[in-house]
């Protein structure tokens, strides 16, 4: 099936169209870009830069892709935007491309970028993630898989968000957000593990608990946290998602939302 392109949308021909793409009018696709079979870009919206996009990836109107970063080092050179299949990216989202030569803005697959996001240079945001309306992350954010952010949420350039957490809307992330944990506010307060997130992905209970576990002894048992993360580790072996949990406190540079 042929790219199906309304005559007033523009569509450099150096741009490389995988098969199924549909663009609608008053869309501007630059020369550098790559477009995944069946993707739809809706009106208006400008994708330019290097940017790839995965396959049955759902882009809105207005929305802006691989424009350069907001970073005064930025020298203009070759850095990438890549977005992964099946990931719907909504109204006026704006993603931007990496700051240094060969670096890589990446968003994952199965994700939803809400209307008015906006991903900055050099973000990783992993597969499954969701962000709501108007949320804004500084550059080099990274966000593991399964990660929800509420809307109109400001989060602080290098900061990270543990995979399956939650973040309430409204909040400013200025420090790591644990794995599997609930927050939210300004400045953030956490409240427990995402039990809710983890019963509908498949969690067993036995895990669940374990993850209870290691969040009391990290978050409420006023221990450093090496001493938290060592008596983790000592009480709770074996155990993949503790162990995750353990390795993103100790490697945390920022330190961590309490």
């Amino acid at each position: 099936m042929t790219a199906v392109i309304h005559p007033a949308a523009f569509v450099d021909e150096g741009a490389e169209l995988g098969v199924g793409v549909s663009i609608e009018p008053g869309a501007v696709i630059g020369p550098h870009v790559r477009l995944g079979d069946r993707v739809r870009v809706g009106s208006h919206a400008l994708l330019t830069g290097w940017t790839t996009i995965g396959h049955d990836v759902r882009i809105h109107h207005g929305a802006v892709l691989g424009s350069p970063p907001q970073d005064l080092k930025f020298g203009g050179g070759r850095s990438f935007l890549v977005v992964g299949d099946h990931t719907e990216v909504r109204e006026y989202v704006t993603a931007n491309l990496a700051t240094e030569d060969g670096a890589t803005t990446r968003v994952g697959a199965h994700c939803l970028l809400m209307a008015y996001v906006h991903i900055a240079h050099d973000c990783v945001l992993g597969d499954r993630v969701i962000v709501a309306n108007a949320s804004q992350f500084a550059g080099f954010v990274t966000v593991e898989d399964w990660a929800i952010v509420g809307g109109l949420t400001a989060v602080h350039q290098f900061v990270r968000i543990g995979c399956h957490a939650m973040v309430g809307g409204g909040s400013r992330i200025a420090q790591d957000v644990a794995p599997y944990v609930l927050t939210a506010g300004s400045p953030p307060r956490n409240s427990g593990i995402n039990r809710i997130g983890l019963q509908r992905r498949g969690f067993s209970l036995a895990t669940q608990e374990a993850l209870e576990r290691a969040y009391r002894i990290l978050f409420r048992e006023k221990l450093s946290v090496g001493e938290a993360v060592s008596r983790v580790r000592a009480e709770l072996p074996g155990v993949p998602e503790v162990e995750h949990f353990a390795r993103f406190a100790e490697t945390s540079a920022r330190g961590l939302t309490r």
